[in-house]
């Protein structure tokens, strides 16, 4: 395998986690930003802890879905984060209509 054969079979990975994303984004409830991932979920429980006077995050989702190529199930149950760096989380916005 080429390196171009290979930057086009990622190229076509990312395409392929788009489209994924782009048809599961209205199941879901919050987009969670941190570090290392994106998330989808529909329940977010964000706890601030410290520790030898460092602070931390703990996050908790449940029924999310990960942005991750290389992962092959990206739907899980249940996700828990810690982490030291910045944690975003949003609420979307549910489309006012909805059509039958």
């Amino acid at each position: 395998m080429s390196a171009e054969d290979l930057e086009n079979y990622e190229t076509d990975m990312e395409l392929a986690l788009y489209r994924e994303y782009r048809d599961v984004v209205g199941l879901f409830a919050y987009v969670v930003e941190t570090e290392r991932r994106f998330y989808l979920a529909n329940q977010v429980d964000l706890q601030v802890r410290s520790a030898g006077g460092e602070v931390f995050f703990e996050l908790t989702l449940q029924d999310a879905w990960v942005w991750d190529v290389y992962r092959s199930a990206r739907f899980v149950k249940q996700v828990r984060v810690v982490t030291f760096k910045d944690v975003n989380v949003e609420e979307l916005a549910k489309a006012e209509l909805e059509l039958p």
